[in-house]
């Protein structure tokens, strides 16, 4: 019996932003060569505002990829973070409860990929 949902089973995503499900692969055709650069937030001000600053400094810097905005509370959750907004690199917190200028943004990135 699947009463509130809880007789039923898990599908398992691939962990990028595509949402496919794991069982078919990536369908968003992202290489395990670049870096997934992701921002966990609620959805407030301050952290959209962390979400323009690092996709502005991933176009400065010539990422190929686009700045995952993660607002889903359960991926959050799994991620270990303890303050929002955050910053995710290659799956890994890289800066958590600030808010980053685009300068500061730009050489966490320089420090993280390169």
């Amino acid at each position: 019996m699947a009463l509130f949902g809880f007789g039923k089973k898990k599908e398992e995503s691939c962990g990028c932003t595509c949402s496919a499900s794991a069982q078919c692969g990536c369908s968003c055709g992202s290489s395990s060569e670049q870096a997934l650069v992701a921002v966990l937030g609620s959805g407030c001000k301050n952290c959209h505002t962390l979400w323009e600053n690092m996709k502005q400094a991933a176009q400065e810097l010539g990422l190929s990829e686009p700045v995952a905005y993660i607002t889903d509370m359960e991926q959050i959750a799994r991620s270990g973070v303890m303050s929002l907004p955050a910053v995710l690199v290659d799956g890994r917190v890289v800066s958590s409860g600030r808010v980053l200028s685009p300068a500061d943004a730009a050489a966490l990135l320089k420090k993280e990929l390169g």
